[in-house]
């Protein structure tokens, strides 16, 4: 994961801003969790009105917690598959912030397989960020930035039940960050996040 490219001096102090916002609190009643259970069981048994079902009752439950809009949700099959003369990628999700709308893909490009939960659950964390950047926290783009991986990363933990990693960045040319992976995999889950 990359972050982007600091915009220009118009957008810049929100995108400083997201940058610096490293968490979000968290619901303490268990429901998210419990729901991500739901969502598990039907991605692994490839049920995809139930995987819409479950997803629905998360963004229902994490909207009125965090006091925004509720989105509306499609959940997808295959991943569209992008491809360029040097380079091919796949949509994993997105985020219109002007339906308010998450797409999210059930199975991969290529191969049409069901996509890993821990990847489908990531994704949908990742678009749900998205809508409390423009909902909750007024930016007026939702850029990737440290502090918005930082954010997925506590919510998509907070839903697995599982406790969060210490990210670890490392400089790329640009004013842009990458995770370091290896090294953010190996540390202690424990340690606060940078």
């Amino acid at each position: 994961m990359f972050t982007d490219t600091p915009p220009g001096k118009a957008n810049r102090a929100g995108f400083l801003e997201s940058d610096r916002m490293k968490t979000l609190d968290l619901p303490k009643d268990g429901r998210l969790p419990a729901i991500t259970k739901r969502i598990e069981e039907a991605v692994k048994a490839e049920k995809g009105a139930d995987v819409r079902r479950a997803c629905t009752e998360f963004l229902d439950v994490a909207s009125t917690f965090y006091d925004v809009p509720t989105c509306s949700l499609r959940v997808l099959a295959a991943r569209p598959l992008r491809i360029r003369e040097s380079w091919t990628t796949e949509l994993f999700g997105d985020y219109d912030p002007e339906t308010m709308l998450i797409r999210v893909w059930m199975r991969t490009a290529v191969r049409k397989e069901v996509t890993s939960f821990g990847t489908f659950l990531s994704t949908f964390c990742h678009e749900f960020c998205h809508h409390l950047d423009y909902q909750k926290f007024g930016f007026h783009d939702s850029w990737h930035t440290r502090g918005f991986y930082e954010r997925t990363a506590v919510l998509y933990h907070h839903a697995q039940g599982t406790p969060p990693k210490k990210l670890f960045w490392v400089p790329m040319s640009g004013e842009r960050w990458r995770i370091d992976w290896p090294r953010t995999n190996r540390s202690g889950s424990n340690d606060s996040a940078v």
